[in-house]
């Protein structure tokens, strides 16, 4: 991993966001820029929001209180703010009322844009709707919507009016939404009545009618209309989305509302038990993902950033605060990637002029299994940032984002934070050289370490990845759960967040990431993550995908056994398998050299690209799978076997 692929040049060195906040606080290089940022992270955070423009209803007083211990850190203090009135009212009044808010495309091959006035307007005519339903500041709404126009008015309308917005993945059966329901005590529940994944429809209504029998809170259900279908209907609780908006309420004023006050709960699934609630605030919100988007992507009013995400998954809130934040366009999708053919993607990035393009790794190793034509016949030269997170990624399929759609003029911003940050805790600058597959090292302001298992902070050998001080984002303990919220992240160790990865700081500090820390194998005394040993995999040319599990040995104490996915041309069986297992073994030694491999033809994942390797694991072994609400193809367990 020494080997440095890319290297900042002309625009990214003279013209980036981060080179002017750097020049402004004569800061001459990524190394002392990072140092400060951590070291003393008041003078960050006021700084960079200053440098940003964050827009205060009224200033804060205090930065940071962390007099009741990291886990309770509150920030700015006596300052009152609303995410609406920064990244949509303050846009339209600084002359941006006719440019492009966002653009929308459905599976179908649809398209709507959508102006800030337009987005102002429509956000104003739901809340005002709101209003008149008896939702006010801290009422739960619940969005279980696909990525259509209505999910964005309804997440920035919520906001406005100070109500907490609970975004759901649109995929969810009935179980999963009404559990994250019930627990938010949700008293609003906006839906769709259908909507379309790779040409088929699906019945969102439905499930929120199934749901809904076993949530007593929720009392009015609204009702867009994607497909124009028939739907059961509920009077006096279903109301429709057109009419509600054509009706005459009076107006009401965007909240002026304290910074700590919630914005948002979004529901992370946890290795046992239920969702985990996590819970973030207006300011909270705006600080982070303003300085990501801004800093780490380069974001520009005349850029077009594309993250294919859901809303249900933080990139989808973190793209349309970050990038309306900064006054430029975002773009939402409905499809899949590779529907109705393998160019999807690449024809939106080309027809719609995209210029920062994010996705996760296993989204790439999909698409990668099609010949590189279908990247190589489109016109992607308005690329200038390429970004990425979700997994850690093997240099094979990190080098061909970065030569095949990035034609290795674009960086990789390769991030990793998680759902209960709504941020990144590592995350590479445009200003700094990369190697495949890195991080870089520490987002800014993030004072982030690697640990041994005595809590010793190491270098050049796996360890747990952790945060030393709080940041402005870090989740407000769990919705109803404070317990599970302080053992989740500090009763490793007192005072420091840990936040369950692995991570390796190279020879020349850079910085990468090796899964989760408990999907960790240990074979023979010796520990490796799944990423380690996939990586190896991938190297060979018939394998697209692979997963990795450790299984009981009663004499190694786990053994490596990995299921493949191969590419079209090649013929699965015990020769292969062979090979696979022999490269695996010349790559890491013998001691890890699988001891099955085992081949499918797909592997179960999340929407959002995230292989399942607990649910694979439990397959595997006989053990009952829990909830796999989350998959998006649990057919694909059904290949699993010992």
């Amino acid at each position: 991993m020494s080997e440095i692929i890319w290297r900042p040049y002309g625009d990214y060195l003279e013209k980036s966001n981060i080179a002017r906040f750097m020049r402004a606080q004569g800061i001459p290089d990524y190394e002392t820029l990072i140092r400060r940022s951590t070291e003393d992270i008041e003078w960050f955070w006021k700084e960079a929001l200053k440098d940003l423009g964050l827009s205060w209803q009224q200033p804060y007083e205090k930065l940071l209180d962390a007099s009741a211990g990291f886990p309770w850190a509150k920030w700015f203090l006596g300052g009152k703010i609303n995410i609406v009135a920064h990244c949509i009212d303050r846009q339209v009044k600084l002359g941006r009322g006719g440019k492009t808010a966002f653009i929308w495309e459905g599976d179908c091959g649809a398209v709507k844009k959508v102006s800030y006035n337009e987005l102002q307007s429509q956000v104003n005519k739901l809340a005002a709707a709101l209003v008149a339903l008896g939702v006010g500041q801290g009422d739960r709404v619940g969005l279980y919507l696909p990525m259509i126009p209505e999910m964005v008015v309804s997440f920035f309308a919520c906001l406005k009016i100070g109500a907490i917005v609970i975004p759901i993945f649109s995929g969810f059966g009935p179980e999963p939404l009404a559990v994250r329901l019930n627990n938010a005590e949700a008293k609003i529940l906006i839906t769709a009545d259908a909507s379309l994944r790779r040409g088929k429809e699906v019945a969102i209504k439905q499930s929120a009618d199934a749901a809904l029998q076993n949530v007593p809170s929720v009392k009015h259900v609204i009702v867009a209309k994607r497909l124009f279908k028939e739907v059961p209907w509920t009077p006096g609780r279903d109301l429709a989305w057109e009419e509600l908006l054509a009706k005459d309420y009076p107006q009401v004023p965007t909240a002026v509302l304290d910074a700590e006050t919630r914005s948002m709960i979004i529901y992370t699934s946890g290795t046992t038990g239920l969702p985990k609630g996590t819970v973030h605030t207006h300011a909270a919100c705006l600080a982070q993902m303003l300085k990501e988007v801004a800093y780490y992507f380069d974001t520009k009013p005349d850029d077009v950033f594309f993250w294919v995400t859901d809303i249900g998954w933080m990139m989808g809130p973190w793209e349309m605060i970050g990038v309306t934040g900064l006054g430029a366009t975002f773009m939402i999708f409905e499809g899949a990637p590779d529907y109705p053919q393998p160019d999807r993607l690449w024809q939106m990035v080309e027809r719609h002029g995209v210029t920062i393009f994010g996705i996760s790794p296993t989204a790439i190793r999909l698409l990668m299994k099609s010949e590189e034509s279908w990247v190589n016949k489109h016109e992607l030269s308005r690329l200038r940032i390429l970004g990425s997170t979700g997994e850690p990624w093997d240099p094979q399929s990190y080098r061909w984002f970065f030569d095949k759609v990035g034609g290795g003029r674009c960086p990789i911003i390769n991030i990793s934070g998680g759902t209960e940050i709504v941020g990144c805790l590592l995350a590479p600058l445009p200003i700094t050289p990369l190697k495949p597959s890195t991080l870089r090292g520490p987002g800014l302001g993030m004072d982030v370490d690697v640990f041994d298992e005595a809590g010793n902070s190491i270098r050049g050998e796996v360890g747990y990845l952790v945060c030393k001080k709080p940041a402005p984002s870090m989740t407000k303990a769990f919705w109803n759960d404070t317990e599970r919220y302080l053992e989740t992240y500090f009763s490793k160790w007192p005072e420091v967040w840990f936040h369950g990865d692995w991570a390796i700081v190279d020879e020349d500090g850079y910085w990468f990431l090796q899964g989760r820390a408990d999907d960790t194998i240990k074979v023979s005394g010796r520990r490796t993550g799944p990423a380690e040993i996939e990586a190896a995999l991938l190297r060979h040319p018939a394998c697209a995908e692979a997963a990795a599990i450790g299984v009981p040995h009663e004499i190694k104490g786990e053994a490596i056994v990995c299921f493949v996915v191969v590419k079209g041309n090649y013929q699965a069986g015990e020769a292969l398998a062979g090979e696979l297992s022999g490269q695996v073994g010349e790559v890491l030694g013998k001691t890890l050299r699988p001891e099955k491999i085992l081949f499918v033809s797909a592997l179960p994942k999340t929407r959002s690209g995230k292989i399942v390797r607990g649910a694979i694991k439990k397959k595997y072994l006989g053990k009952p799978l829990g909830d796999l609400s989350s998959v998006e193809n649990p057919e694909a367990l059904e290949a699993i076997h010992s």
